[in-house]
């Protein structure tokens, strides 16, 4: 690999690691604590749990399939909403 890739590479990784401190600095401030790696985007909520499309998050959503309460929208964030990354799969398949 070459230096500048690498160097690319480092570049990105920290600031990765400096957005994500930002953030949860300013979840805190705003009195909200989340564990990030148990919230997800519904991209990767579709993704991790094998889903056709975030079309699906989002209907699951507005339906009530996944609770209020394991959904969070941070306007401060561009309007950022995660989902709690659980299963809700099997909530649909048996109702």
């Amino acid at each position: 690999m070459e230096e500048s890739a690498i160097q690319q590479l480092d570049d990105a990784v920290k600031s990765s690691k400096s957005t994500q401190s930002v953030a949860i600095s300013l979840l805190t401030e705003m009195g909200e604590t989340i564990e990030l790696r148990d919230w997800v985007t519904a991209k990767e909520y579709a993704r991790r749990f094998d889903l056709e499309s975030t079309n699906v998050v989002t209907n699951w959503i507005r339906r009530g399939v996944i609770p209020a309460e394991n959904v969070r929208t941070f306007e401060h964030f561009n309007g950022l909403r995660l989902i709690k990354a659980v299963p809700y799969k099997d909530l649909v398949v048996s109702a």
